[in-house]
Order: C-alpha cells, then sequence, then structure tokens
C-alpha cells in the first residue's frame, strides 16, 4: 500500500496564535513512497493584522504584499481537500506548524488534524544526532543538501529542502531498505524487506567439473 506524504511550512506573523499570531503562508510537497511526485500546494494568507518588522526579516513577507490575499477561511476547504484525510504531513518542529494549522482550522469552522497525522524531522534529528545542531540549515550541511538559493525563509522552498533533509534522515535512498516513520512519536523504523528465494540450476557438466575439481583435492578437512 502506497504512503502519501505531505513535507511542509509554514511562515507566520510570529509564536503563538494564541496571542493573536497568525498563519500567512503555507507550502507542502507531495512524496508518495519516498518519491517525490512534482504535486504542491502553496498559498499567502491575509492574517488581517500587520506583519511585525522583526517577522519579516525572517520571511520578507509584509503587510502591504499580504494586503490583496485571500484569507484563510477562503482556502480551507482546497487546503483539506489537498491534505486529504491520510496523508502523513511531515514538518521541522512539527508541534509549531501543527498549532498555527489547526488554530486557522478551527477559527474557519473546519475539522482540524489529528496530531498522530504529523511527523516531526526535528525529533527525528535529535534523537539521530543527540546533542547536535538540527536546524534545517545545520541538516542541510551535515547531509550535504543544497540550500544556497535560501537566503530567506519561504513555506514552499522550505518544504521542498526538508523532502531531501528527511530522506537523509531516514537512511537515504537505500536499496531494499524499508523506511517508515512512527507518527506519534518521530522515531525511525527500518525494516529490511525480505528477498525471494532464487533457484540456480546447475547443469551436468558443471556437477561433473565440480565432482572432478573436489577428487584433486585430496585430504580435505570435511572429508575427514
Amino acid at each position: 500500500m502506497s504512503v502519501r506524504e505531505l513535507i511542509f511550512d509554514t511562515e507566520t506573523t510570529g509564536f503563538d496564535p494564541m496571542s493573536g499570531d497568525r498563519l500567512i503562508e503555507i507550502g507542502l510537497v507531495e512524496m508518495v513512497d519516498k518519491v517525490l511526485t512534482g504535486k504542491h500546494y502553496h498559498q499567502y494568507v491575509n492574517p488581517e493584522r500587520d506583519v511585525p518588522e522583526s517577522a519579516v526579516r525572517v520571511h520578507g513577507i509584509t503587510t502591504d504584499f499580504l494586503r490583496d490575499k485571500p484569507v484563510f477561511a477562503d482556502v480551507a476547504d482546497e487546503f483539506l481537500e489537498f491534505v486529504g484525510t491520510d496523508s502523513v504531513l511531515v514538518a521541522h518542529n512539527a508541534e509549531f506548524d501543527m498549532r498555527f494549522i489547526n488554530w486557522e482550522l478551527e477559527n474557519a469552522v473546519k475539522p482540524i488534524i489529528h496530531v498522530k497525522r504529523f511527523v516531526d524531522t526535528l525529533a527525528i534529528a535529535r534523537n539521530k544526532f543527540p546533542g547536535a545542531a538540527n536546524s534545517l540549515d545545520a541538516l542541510c550541511k551535515r547531509f550535504g543538501v543544497s540550500n544556497g538559493h535560501r537566503t530567506l525563509h519561504g513555506a514552499l522552498l522550505d518544504a521542498e529542502i526538508l523532502a531531501d533533509v528527511y530522506i537523509e534522515l531516514l537512511g537515504g535512498r537505500q536499496a531494499g531498505l524499508d523506511l517508515a516513520v512512527d507518527s506519534g512519536t518521530g522515531h525511525i523504523v527500518r525494516e529490511k524487506k525480505k528477498r525471494e528465494p532464487r533457484s540456480f540450476t546447475v547443469s551436468e557438466a558443471e556437477l561433473e567439473a565440480h565432482k572432478a575439481f573436489v577428487g584433486k583435492l585430496g585430504d580435505a578437512i570435511w572429508n575427514a
């Protein structure tokens, strides 16, 4: 059965939706069985409030730029249609993004996304590299993932970069290795795929050649 994962990122006006901060950008890229499909969802959102200068310095998204963008309630249905009901949502520091998305969904009187559908790559990285720097930039450097074009944060760009980092966190694209993540804990599950038994037919000539070779060995230890 194919596993559909949506690697995503958000940009916001601040750190806490309960304090009045709002979602202003969301980007998701689709991955099926650990392969990017080319499908994505990207949307800027009018937060109906000013974007603080401190936030603009991070992502470059200004109040004026967002003034003519739709409010989240107007795009909630298309967002939920893209997300679907059984996809896994993967983000770096997923709790942060999850709180904003579910606050916006609840505010728009839409069903929220269950916490068990989220996978946190930050938790995976901390488990794999305890005590090391595990920001997205640090992981790009560690795995050799190109992010030179990333001068400011951007939801879709960061989601695309995170997709490459996510694969590396799971061990890379290793043949014969089935990679999965427990969406409840962010822990990596590795399971070696069983190979089908293979049958090799030996010809009569090969049997005779082998018999003749063994006969030349004399007092071999297995004949003792």
